[in-house]
Parts: structure tokens; C-alpha cells; sequence
């Protein structure tokens, strides 16, 4: 309270939020995860049941390193997570072997009620391109293992890479049954692209299993929703199975938030960046992240790239936390002078020129965007007469769009692939600087995940296909299934499989390939398999 009436005062002199009490308000904040650091650690964890409640799991690989995640929580839908408000000492080990008779590195750190006793441990000193097994110890307590890679060298050129694409999994809409597939195909690394959690009242969004509590706001209400959500052990098991890279999209925090805006109106800002800044350090607390990753209040940088040899590089985007506000009130449009602005901006002006710098100098066949929401811009009305497009996704920032595709084509980026979420339906588009011109050379390849849980059970043909599909070019295929995409990329071809489960409202479903696409190396045009 005290940090939010400092704001409080500042917006009664200036008249709004301006950048300098912004950042004074972010400054006020920003010490507070780092206090973890200074906290006495209790030498021995003795717990009134089993504290790893939530697993384990493994994130951001590089050639010789990963982050390796855990957080003790023995009541996890609890305030604190059922632990005291002291620090404990975890060990770690990593091992060649399951068994760990051959441990490699091991160490001690401690976990922090500042950071909801979660574990963030950044291993280095690995050998590259090659597969792990770690866990952790607490008191008398271990841990399940879990299973991490290392990524090749930096000069290497491996000759594969497999990787499962998912986002959208709304714990009360549908069960995780996609991945008891995903665990099976045994893809290297997960791409997890927003909407690991939904902020919502209980039974808001369906019967299929219920969220604790209220929406949430407070930092104890994100931490029990992403402890609730950890709680299943198909995503447990498939955290296990590999290292993840994630980032965020909205329910994170907010449905459609912009930056510091939400998308109701009448919503006191102080509040809301306060639960913007409990969001993100929740997130944080529940991720593989490195501490380049550690959030500063209502600020958390969550863009970075991260390579696999020379064969591709990817480029991790945030779409929600530097954006500008939606256009034309966040409503299907048409292309207007709102939309064409070119002071709309998705990414923000640090994160559009890291951007540009990242691909400009990769040496990587393939260059990855990954990232939240929709880049094909394409008509949803499928009505060429009176076209309406998504404000919250890239038509809605038409030229910062046209201005990426442009700068891909005329610096010759590598084999740009753009792979998202959001949209709780699969697509694969041919991007253009401009998708409604389909005269104009194609550019980049977007691959769009549907959800794996939201919206319950989906259809293979949604109502109006064959008018969308007519009035949008851009667009090579589309369904409104459940499930994941499963890729895999070598020297000369990127295969994208459409993995669909066909039952996510009842125990039992299975996952199954639907369809298959190809684009060659050197020519971004997608081909069917």
C-alpha cells in the first residue's frame, strides 16, 4: 500500500500516469524479489507432507547450461504455498544417468518466501548437445526427475531439431490430455506461447474441472492459480520430459490488457499496475527462467533469443507488456487509418530493435519468431465487401507489421518462420508485407497453434471455412481443433505436423496427427505433406 500511494499522490498532482512516476513506482518494487537473497536459510526442511507438489522443470538451454526449476509448496492452493516464512536450503544434482550414479554438477541455493520458495537454478559447465537428468533435495525430501538437454555449439550445424508448439490451456474448459501424445513424440525442447494460466472467477469459463477461487489479483491468488495448474501430471510429466522456453500472452495477467491499460474501462491504473506487477512475479516464480528474467515491479523482460546451433535461432517476442492500446475499441475492423497508424506498436521500440539487430546478425538456416498472436492478416468475416480484422493481434498494428515484413524480405533474412498461439484454432499462412495483395512475393511461413484445452472440443470445419479460406489467400489451412503442433526442422526442410486430440471434456482422448506441412529451405511457400 505504501507504493501505491506514493502513485496515488503523483496522479492527484500530475493529472495521469506519466513515465517518471511510472518508473518511480516500478523502482519501488523492484527490490522486493532480490530481498530473498539476503534471508537466513534454515539448514534442515522438515514439512507436514511432500513439499515438491508442483515437480519439476527445465528452461532457456544454451550450448553448455539450462535453467533447472522447482518450488516447494506441500499445500500449494494455500497462502505461501503451506510453507512457513523462512528460507530453506535445496540441493541440486545432475547426472548422466537416471540413477544418478554419475552426477556432473550439483550445488545448494536457497529458496526464499520472497519468491514463493521457488528455485531457480542457473547450471553451467555442461557438456553441449547432449541430454541430462537432475532433481532436487529439501530436508529429507527428493524431488521427481526430470529430463534437460543442452543445445548443440554455436558453430555446430546439427542435423535436426524437434519441437512441440502449444499455448491455451484453460484448466476448467478441458483436460491436458495432448500432452500424454507430446511426452511420446519426445520433442527437444516445448514451446509454451501464452495462456499457461487463466485469471478468472471460479467456474467462469466451464464444468470440466474447476479454478480455486476468485479472479485473481493478489500475489498469493497467481501463485495458487499456477500452483493449480501445475497440479496436473500430464503437464507435469511433459515439464519433465524436456526443457521449455516460454513467454506470455494475456491471461498471464488480464484478457487483452495493452501495456498498463486494461481492457475495461472505469479500472484505477495504480490498482492495476499493482496487479500487473503480482502477476509477473508470479509468473516468474512459476517458470524455468533466468534471472535476466527477474521482474522489477510491473516490469519483467521476457525477450530474448536462443539458439540451436546454426540451425535455428529463436527469437522470443512479448506482444503484450510494450504494446500500444487496441484500435477502433478493440473491435473487428476494417483496416482503417486507426489500424494503419504507424504509431501503433506491438512490440515497443526496444524490443522492435533488438529485434531487427537479432536476425540481421544470426547466422542460423532458420530464424524463429515466436510469439502470441496472429500475424497473417486475415479478413475473420470472410467477406471481401465489408472485411473486419482483429484489432488485438498484428492487423490491428498493420504498418509495424508491413515494416517487419519489409525489413525480413530486403535484408534477406534466413528462412523466417513465425510461430503463435492465442487464437484457440490451428492456421498455416503465407505472410506478405501486405496479405491482402496476393500478387506480392511471400516472405515468411506463420505455423499458428490452437489451443490445448480452451474451448473444450473444437470441429474440423468451422462454420464459414470455405468463405475464409476464398476471401484470404494468405491462408493455406485452418480447423478449430484442440491440440499442439509437432515440428521437425533439419538443414533443407521444416515439417509442421498438426497433432489433434480428440477429446479434452472426458478422460480417454486420444492425439493423433490431422495434417502435415512442409516448407523447403530457401523458398518460404508451404507445401502439403
Amino acid at each position: 500500500m505504501f507504493t501505491e500511494n506514493i502513485l496515488r499522490s503523483a496522479l492527484r498532482k500530475e493529472g495521469g500516469i506519466n513515465r517518471r512516476w511510472f518508473m518511480a513506482y516500478v523502482g519501488c518494487l523492484s527490490s522486493i524479489p532480490l530481498l530473498g537473497r539476503q534471508t537466513r536459510v534454515l539448514a534442515e526442511g522438515r514439512f507436514r507432507s511432500y513439499p515438491f507438489t508442483l515437480g519439476v522443470a527445465s528452461g532457456d538451454p544454451t550450448s553448455t547450461g539450462v535453467v533447472l526449476w522447482t518450488r516447494l509448496a506441500p499445500q500449494p492452493l494455500e497462502p505461501g504455498g503451506g510453507m512457513p516464512p523462512e528460507s530453506y536450503a535445496v540441493s541440486w544434482e545432475v547426472a548422466n544417468d537416471e540413477h544418478f550414479k554419475h552426477v556432473v554438477a550439483s550445488g545448494t541455493v536457497a529458496a526464499t518466501p520472497q519468491l514463493g520458495h521457488s528455485v531457480h537454478v542457473e547450471v553451467d559447465g555442461l557438456q553441449p548437445d547432449r541430454w541430462y537428468f537432475y532433481r532436487f533435495h529439501c530436508g529429507q525430501e527428493v524431488s521427481p526427475v526430470g529430463r534437460t538437454r543442452t543445445f548443440p555449439m554455436a558453430d555446430a550445424m546439427p542435423p535436426r531439431v524437434r519441437i512441440a508448439v502449444t499455448s491455451c490451456q484453460n484448466f476448467e474448459q478441458g483436460l491436458f490430455t495432448g500432452y500424454e501424445q507430446m511426452v511420446a513424440d519426445q520433442p527437444d525442447i516445448v514451446f509454451h506461447l501464452g495462456d499457461y494460466i487463466y485469471e478468472y472467477e471460479a467456474g467462469k469459463n466451464g464444468k470440466v474441472r474447476t479454478h480455486h477461487g476468485k479472479e485473481i489479483e493478489s500475489l498469493d491468488d497467481y501463485r495458487a492459480r499456477h500452483a493449480q495448474y501445475r497440479s496436473d501430471p500430464l503437464l507435469q510429466a511433459m515439464h519433465a520430459a524436456c526443457p521449455w522456453i516460454v513467454t506470455w500472452d494475456d491471461h498471464e495477467f488480464d484478457n487483452n490488457y495493452a501495456g498498463a491499460i486494461s481492457e475495461q474501462e472505469g479500472i484505477d491504473p495504480v490498482a492495476f499496475l499493482a496487479r500487473r506487477a503480482n502477476a509477473y512475479q508470479a509468473y516468474y516464480e512459476a517458470m524455468p527462467l533466468r534471472a535476466t528474467s527477474l521482474p522489477r515491479g510491473a516490469e519483467l523482460r521476457l525477450y530474448r533469443s536462443v539458439p540451436y546451433g546454426k540451425l535455428a535461432n529463436f527469437h522470443v517476442l512479448d506482444t503484450r507488456q510494450y504494446r500500444s492500446d487496441q484500435p477502433n475499441g478493440d473491435k473487428r475492423s476494417p483496416l482503417n487509418d486507426a489500424a494503419l497508424d504507424s504509431r501503433q506498436s506491438l512490440l515497443g521500440t526496444d524490443q522492435r530493435n533488438w529485434l531487427c539487430h537479432q536476425l540481421i546478425t544470426s547466422s542460423a538456416t532458420w530464424n524463429v519468431l515466436a510469439q502470441q498472436v496472429m500475424m497473417g492478416m486475415v479478413d475473420r468475416a470472410g467477406n471481401p465487401e465489408a472485411p473486419e480484422y482483429s484489432m488485438d493481434q498484428w492487423p490491428g498494428y498493420a504498418a509495424e507489421r508491413m515494416q517487419l515484413m519489409r525489413f525480413l524480405q530486403s535484408r534477406r533474412i534466413s528462412n523466417p518462420v513465425v510461430l503463435t498461439g492465442d487464437i484457440h484454432s490451428n492456421w498455416v499462412n503465407e505472410l506478405r508485407v501486405d496479405d491482402r495483395q496476393p500478387d506480392l512475393p511471400v516472405v515468411a511461413t506463420e505455423f499458428v497453434a490452437t489451443s490445448l484445452s480452451s474451448g473444450g472440443n473444437g470441429t474440423e470445419r468451422p462454420r464459414g471455412l470455405d468463405a475464409l479460406l476464398a476471401a484470404n489467400p494468405c491462408v493455406r489451412y485452418h480447423n478449430a481443433e484442440r491440440g499442439y503442433i509437432r515440428c521437425d526442422i533439419t538443414p533443407t526442410r521444416w515439417q509442421a505436423d498438426y497433432m489433434t486430440t480428440d477429446d479434452v471434456l472426458r478422460p480417454g482422448g486420444k492425439t493423433f496427427l490431422r495434417r502435415s506441412f512442409v516448407v523447403e529451405s530457401g523458398n518460404p511457400q508451404v507445401q502439403t505433406s
